[in-house]
């Protein structure tokens, strides 16, 4: 499982006292959040970057709730900031639910009314509720938090040359997550036959073995799929299609898929990626 670390530093908010050790206000406390961990934290030129298997984090939302009441929330998205991903909060006395989501997906839309945050188009995605709870005796620290990813992964290989002309690959899942619920870390915003398109640059004109890959919000439990594939020309006309009957998905798993696309037949079969869990492969 892949996680993501923060360390939250409690900053001193007691002036004019000779004891060292920060000390909380009756009334509030200065929360500063560090990501680190499977994130890759760099800083360098005042400017910080957020790392997930070579990808740099875009976005990082906080939303603080005090008895099921959203009190504040927070939206980083300048991840050339220097202090993006040290997201700061004041945090009154009592019970906070800190929801954190950090992502690199495009197109976010956040509905704090259904709880949703969901992307045009999804990719890696890390998660924690994260609860804390203030008092004027609540003594200051570092404490630290697991955020841990909440998509999976359809990989495809396709094991036959792209021909000439050939201009998308378009994907069609009959059902297949673009949100999550941010209080529950479960999937929502589910699209039944979407199809996501894939454009292919010239470049990958005759190469064999060409693979593609999307992301979608998961569960912790398995759950399956048919999906549907083919490859375009500009003019819209089908070059290539196959079939994959109930294929496997679940959280922070890469379901990797190889097989011709254009030949008259094929299925795709089962591997292991390491860099995430046990991967499924199959066949089509």
């Amino acid at each position: 499982m892949k996680h993501l670390y923060i360390i939250t530093l409690a900053a001193l908010f007691v002036a004019c006292t000779k004891d060292d050790s920060p000390v909380l206000s009756d009334s509030v406390a200065k929360i500063t959040f560090a990501i680190s961990g499977d994130f890759t934290l760099t800083s360098h030129d005042f400017t910080r970057s957020l790392t997930a298997d070579g990808k740099d984090m875009t976005d990082v939302w906080v939303l603080d709730y005090v008895d099921g009441t959203l009190v504040q929330q927070l939206h980083q998205s300048d991840n050339t900031a220097t202090d993006f991903g040290t997201p700061t909060l004041n945090l009154s006395i009592g019970t906070h639910h800190i929801y954190f989501i950090a992502s690199r997906g495009a197109g976010a839309v956040l509905n704090t009314t259904t709880h949703a945050l969901s992307f045009t188009s999804v990719r890696d995605t890390f998660w924690k509720d994260y609860e804390i709870t203030i008092s004027g005796g609540t003594s200051s620290g570092n404490r630290s938090v697991t955020l841990d990813r909440i998509v999976t992964k359809l990989k495809l290989t396709f094991a036959d040359a792209i021909p000439e002309g050939a201009a998308t690959f378009n994907i069609t899942p009959s059902s297949w997550y673009y949100g999550v619920d941010y209080t529950t870390g479960e999937p929502s915003e589910a699209t039944a036959n979407g199809t996501i398109t894939v454009n292919i640059p010239s470049s990958e004109i005759g190469v064999v073995n060409e693979a593609v890959s999307i992301f979608g919000f998961s569960s912790a439990t398995e759950w399956t799929t048919d999906i549907s594939l083919n490859c375009k020309n500009s003019a819209d006309a089908v070059l290539g299609s196959a079939t994959i009957a109930a294929a496997p998905f679940v959280r922070n798993r890469v379901s990797e898929y190889t097989g011709p696309l254009f030949g008259d037949s094929g299925s795709m079969t089962l591997s292991l990626n390491a860099t995430w869990d046990n991967s499924y492969n199959g066949t089509w």
